[in-house]
């Protein structure tokens, strides 16, 4: 396991701990080596406080390739390595929008359409569209998630939401992933804050 590559996910756990986004011992973060190992959090740690020791490698199948126990999560990270040959780096971020949103709207899917931040999302050049986010209902069995998620994660957002849970990312590299994360966060926020405005209004 490179030093790179842990270096790479403690300083992410930071950055996204300092921004309210690893609350308690919430999320998990991969980064897929060059020999086909990962780079995986291990299971239960304060993701702002990582250091090298709670980072571990494990096998293309996600098989512990160290005395330590990877995220639960692991098999969906493996998921998404598996259907995406170029992503590389992946966060898992239990966030409070997509929580709330996906708890309101019972939909498939979360559609996001008009805001300049769009362009964060890799291969969007214009404001003027809108992504839809595939959303799964949340379950601790990683089989029935992984099945739930089979047919969505191809579909050309590097995202997916867990509904009452949070949401997974992934990029070429893990600078494209916290991009991305950070501006789902942003987006998924600024429809909560409508959300309520609407419900105000109506009142």
């Amino acid at each position: 396991m490179t030093e790179q590559a842990v270096q790479e996910i403690i300083a992410t756990g930071q950055r996204l701990d300092a921004r309210g986004l690893a609350p308690a011992t919430s999320g998990n973060y991969s980064v897929r080596l060059k020999d086909g190992r990962i780079a995986v959090t291990v299971s239960g740690r304060h993701k702002g406080r990582l250091t090298s020791d709670d980072v571990m490698a494990v096998d293309s199948e996600g098989r512990p390739l160290e005395d330590k126990k990877p995220s639960d999560e692991t098999k969906l990270h493996i998921q998404i390595y598996a259907a995406h040959p170029n992503a590389q780096a992946i966060l898992h971020i239990h966030s409070v929008p997509g929580a709330v949103i996906t708890r309101l709207n019972r939909a498939d899917e979360i559609v996001i359409e008009g805001y300049e931040m769009l362009k964060a999302f890799p291969g969007v050049k214009t404001h003027e569209t809108n992504i839809a986010v595939p959303v799964v209902d949340n379950s601790q069995d990683m089989n029935i998630l992984s099945s739930a998620l089979a047919g969505k994660i191809t579909s050309g957002i590097p995202a997916y939401i867990i509904r009452d849970h949070g949401f997974y990312v992934w990029g070429k590299d893990m600078a494209e992933a916290e991009r991305v994360a950070e501006a789902l966060e942003y987006l998924l926020s600024c429809e909560m804050e409508t959300m309520k405005i609407r419900a105000g209004v109506r009142a």
